[in-house]
């Protein structure tokens, strides 16, 4: 009975880990070596490869003199969007083949820009308007975010399934003899 068990439990195993998904990072590589158009990008399922955080801290404050007194008040307001590890995401449009504009929203004006980078081997990472020690800055749906450095190795990847065609031809000799 404890054999049966056993038995069972390796092939639910097999036959979970054959469903899931074969992620590999999307490189320069792949793109050149497949020549795909803007039109077959469409199609393919992206992912983010790690957590992005983009922040927008804005502030108003108000003041009012009363007796002589200043009193301040201040208002701040802190905007955040976290796209998660593992979130799927389409093309919106590509920039030539070193730009492309990843939506993870269902609004297609929300989208982060991907590009190769030559320093991760060719993997397409986060791009922003300016990288600093600390972070850089994104524009997210028309409005300016920060992000902190660990963003800056989030890349595309993408679920890639294998399949071999060979062709064999085989033959067997019947033979040969003497006259």
């Amino acid at each position: 009975m404890r054999l049966n068990g056993f038995v069972i439990l390796i092939f639910c195993v097999l036959v979970f880990s054959s469903c899931s998904r074969n992620l590999s990072y999307f490189t320069e590589n792949l793109y050149d070596d497949f020549k795909w158009t803007e039109q077959d990008l469409k199609q393919i399922q992206f992912y983010v490869s790690e957590d992005i955080r983009l922040v927008r801290v804005s502030s108003s404050g108000v003041s009012d003199i009363e007796n002589g007194q200043i009193r301040i008040e201040d208002e701040r307001n802190v905007d955040q969007v976290i796209i998660r590890k593992g979130t799927p995401g389409t093309l919106v449009f590509a920039k030539n083949t070193d730009r492309f504009a990843i939506s993870f929203d269902k609004d297609s004006e929300k989208y982060l820009m991907f590009g190769p980078n030559d320093q991760a081997r060719g993997k397409y990472l986060l791009l922003a308007k300016q990288w600093k020690k600390r972070g850089g800055i994104i524009s997210y749906g028309g409005v300016q975010y920060t992000t902190g450095s660990e963003s800056a190795y989030a890349a595309l990847m993408v679920d890639i399934k294998s399949a071999q065609k060979s062709m064999r031809r085989s033959e067997t000799a019947s033979g040969r003899r003497v006259n």
